[in-house]
Parts: C-alpha cells; sequence; structure tokens
C-alpha cells in the first residue's frame, strides 16, 4: 500500500462545463485512466493534494486513490495550473500495477560541493541535467539521483556513465551525455590603483574688449588702415552736356589741327 491515501468522488459528467462546476464546489477534478480499464472522472478534496503537490517526488511517488470502496494505485502524469493564480484546476492519474513500465522524469541531486577542488579554487558548477528522464518499474522509481561531486576539478565533467543508478533504472537516452561540468569562473579580480588628485588647471576669463583687441593685433598693420575711397566726379552744370565739345561760332571755320 502506497504511503498517501487520497479519497475521490465520481463525477457522473465530463468537459469544460462540468469542471468548472465542480472547482465552483470547492473541489479539484480529476482523472483516472491506464491499465486497459475505462477511465474515472473524479474530484478531490485540494486539502489532501496540495501538500503533496509542493513536494519534488510528487510525480515519482505512487498513491492510492479510494473510489467507491475500492483502492487504485496511481502515478501521477500531468498537474493543469490557472496561469494567474497558479492554483491546480485538473490533474491526471494513470493506473499502474507492480509489472507496469513506466517513463518518468526524476530530478537531480549534487553532493559534496565542499570536496570539489575546482569549485574551492573559485570554478562554477554548470549544471546540464536538473531531471533525467527514466524508464523503470512502477514499484522501483526513484525519487532522486544523486550525484557526487568529490575530486571533481575545473574542467572536469560528469557523465551519466558515473552516476550509479538504482537497479533495473535505465536513462531513456542511449549515449553517455554529460550531467554537469566544473568551468573556470568567468571574471577575475583587478586591482584598481588611486591615483593622487590633480589640481584643476585655472580658467581665464576674458572679456569682449579684451577679445576684439587679440583679433586687431593679429591683422597686419596693411590691412590695418581703410583703403581711401575715391573722389566723386563732379556734376555737369545746368544746360551742360557731359563729354561734348564746344562747338565754333558762327562765320568761325574750325581749323585743321
Amino acid at each position: 500500500m502506497a504511503d498517501t491515501v487520497f479519497t475521490a468522488e465520481r463525477r457522473e459528467r465530463a468537459g469544460k462545463g462540468a469542471a468548472r462546476a465542480v472547482r465552483r464546489a470547492g473541489l479539484l477534478p480529476g482523472v483516472i485512466y491506464g491499465a486497459k480499464k475505462a477511465p474515472e472522472h473524479v474530484a478531490f478534496k485540494p486539502q489532501e493534494l496540495l501538500p503533496e503537490l509542493n513536494k519534488s517526488a510528487f510525480f515519482t511517488n505512487l498513491y492510492d486513490v479510494k473510489l467507491d470502496g475500492t483502492s487504485e494505485r496511481v502515478l501521477v502524469r500531468d498537474v493543469q495550473f490557472d496561469p494567474v493564480s497558479d492554483r491546480p484546476l485538473h490533474v491526471d492519474f494513470m493506473r499502474v500495477e507492480a509489472n507496469t513500465r513506466v517513463t518518468v522524469n526524476v530530478p537531480v541531486v549534487f553532493d559534496n560541493e565542499a570536496a570539489s577542488p575546482g569549485i574551492k579554487r573559485g570554478g562554477v558548477l554548470n549544471i546540464a541535467r536538473h531531471v533525467i528522464e527514466f524508464v523503470c518499474l512502477a514499484g522501483q522509481i526513484p525519487h532522486e539521483i544523486r550525484v557526487d561531486l568529490t575530486g571533481l576539478d575545473i574542467g572536469d565533467s560528469v557523465h551519466i556513465s558515473a552516476v550509479k543508478l538504482p537497479e533495473g533504472v535505465r536513462p531513456t537516452i542511449r549515449r553517455d551525455f554529460t550531467v554537469a561540468s566544473v568551468a573556470a569562473p568567468t571574471t577575475t579580480a583587478v586591482e584598481i590603483e588611486t591615483a593622487a588628485p590633480v589640481a584643476p588647471a585655472p580658467v581665464e576669463v576674458i572679456t569682449a574688449k579684451e577679445t576684439k583687441d587679440k583679433e586687431k593685433e593679429a591683422v597686419p598693420a596693411e590691412k590695418q588702415a581703410a583703403p581711401e575711397k575715391p573722389a566723386k566726379a563732379e556734376k555737369p552744370g545746368k544746360g551742360e552736356k557731359p563729354g561734348r565739345p564746344e562747338r565754333p561760332a558762327r562765320g568761325e571755320k574750325r581749323g585743321k589741327e
């Protein structure tokens, strides 16, 4: 018999509308399927499931569900949560027997970090697998896989072949994959020397008049004297036409020059 027993009530109707009605009544809807039997739509009291739901081994533990005086050995396969409140909305259970072979995700726990020379020297533990998928019998599901970090130096890795697994438990991945490694620190300490404070240079204040005088001094002397303006031509008197020679008086002949 499993350590934890849940008491369920049968639901006559299935579907989203029926599930909402069950939640309004303060219960948690769920389903039990598998073992070549018809699925059973059930409802649970949330106070029975919530303490187990918060445990890391919730998906690897076997539970007994009492329904109408009979008991079913089940394994949790899925939990649906509300995206806003994060409360459980629906739970899926699968019936299992002693010879039922199941695929489960088992969490990985790392031991003896203090015994790792690489971590002692400032190395960083890079975890490649927080959970590992295994195939095993329902009665042989491990709650966790422990990885020993003793003697691991910077640049070393732990592969699944070096991890001691329970009998009858094998990973679904056939290759010898990496579980974790110790990498060199990404940053190094840099000493910053503090220099003596430097006095600020004096600020020279130049007035507008001094600026004009300096600009005047920069111009050559010959360019500083303004050129004389050409004299204006005298305007001809009244009745005179410019540029025409006077005509000789009548009777006088123009002599040859």
